[in-house]
């Protein structure tokens, strides 16, 4: 089964050449106002293996290291690219058109956390970033 996915109206459109790996949930308050939900799951999938097919994604600035993609017309939250790992895209797991192939392993930025949401797993949590995490010297995290 391929991985494709796209946007709420259909106007932008992607495909997958690989497996997605590192699926998780953040929950930094970035991800809270681009999603509009409580934390946002996301996976990564290497920059030459995230093809868009159909339309073309706005992409915002949204923080000192990364920039946002999402669909012009709709609106629906696409992809985040950050600067430490510009091989990689960051892709929202909801828009795989498919997305129970894939569940997240870990929560990212849990200090961000919305007080009142409480997800019922025992998946690692981490205060911000994982440790380790590729790329992050100088890097300022998000809220």
């Amino acid at each position: 089964m391929e991985w494709t996915g796209g946007c709420l109206c259909g106007a932008v459109r992607y495909r997958l050449a690989s497996k997605p790996y590192d699926a998780g949930w953040c929950h930094c308050r970035t991800c809270q106002l681009n999603s509009g939900a409580p934390a946002m799951a996301f996976a990564s999938v290497a920059v030459d293996d995230w093809h868009i097919e159909q339309g073309a994604p706005r992409l915002v600035k949204s923080s000192s290291f990364g920039h946002r993609l999402s669909c012009g017309a709709c609106g629906t939250p696409l992809a985040m690219r950050v600067d430490h790992q510009p091989e990689t895209v960051d892709f929202s797991i909801a828009t795989l058109d498919h997305p129970g192939r894939i569940a997240p392993g870990f929560h990212i930025f849990w200090a961000s956390k919305v007080k009142w949401f409480e997800p019922g797993d025992d998946l690692p949590r981490y205060e911000r970033f994982r440790p380790n995490t590729r790329g992050l010297d100088g890097v300022q995290p998000p809220r």
